[in-house]
């Protein structure tokens, strides 16, 4: 919907300047020298906003993010507010608002933690000390995570033994959340 409504209000916009050249007379020879100037403008000075802009109709047509996704990029986790025609806003959990140029989301890494599923998988390490009944820890870890009721059902969470630390022995419990719990859940198991 947000993409249809930005490229309608393009197209009006581009419309509405046509006709409106039109009826102050303006011929298409006009017209093509304009542009000619607009594209040497745009080679010398306007590069990175016509590639933000370009960057920006990749982004609404390709769809790689959209309005409410989760994404990472540049090691910034929040979540997407706006795609614009230049920038994207996007919202940090610190309730910060940051604005993305468009070109970053094309040309860097972004991990989008929500694109097609909004579940995600938390590992969290426990060490416990030597001599600890190792069947008594999985069995413990993961009712603790059947307790959580926001930890999701399916995939089930498993517990892994992953090494022996100087002082402790490190298990991993692996689970299952939405999104939204992606940090309040590991502390609560904690």
């Amino acid at each position: 919907r947000d993409s249809i409504l930005t490229i309608s209000s393009y197209l009006g916009w581009g419309l509405g300047l046509v006709l409106a050249l039109g009826v102050l007379g303006v011929n298409a020879t006009s017209l093509a020298v304009i542009f000619g100037a607009l594209s040497i403008g745009i080679g010398f000075g306007l590069q990175t906003i016509f590639n933000n802009f370009i960057s920006g109709l990749i982004l609404l047509f390709e769809r790689p993010i959209q309005v409410g996704d989760v994404v990472e990029v540049g090691g910034l986790f929040a979540e997407v507010k706006q795609i614009n025609v230049r920038a994207t806003v996007v919202q940090t959990f610190d309730n910060a608002s940051v604005i993305i140029p468009n070109s970053e989301f094309i040309s860097q890494q972004v991990t989008n933690w929500s694109f097609k599923d909004k579940r995600m998988r938390r590992n969290i390490a426990v060490g416990v000390a030597y001599g600890s009944d190792i069947d008594l820890v999985q069995r413990t870890l993961l009712e603790i995570a059947q307790q959580k009721r926001r930890v999701l059902k399916y995939p089930r969470p498993d517990v892994l033994f992953t090494d022996h630390a100087d002082s402790a022995l490190i298990f991993r419990l692996r689970i299952w959340v939405h999104v939204d719990d992606y940090w309040n859940i590991p502390s609560e198991i904690r």
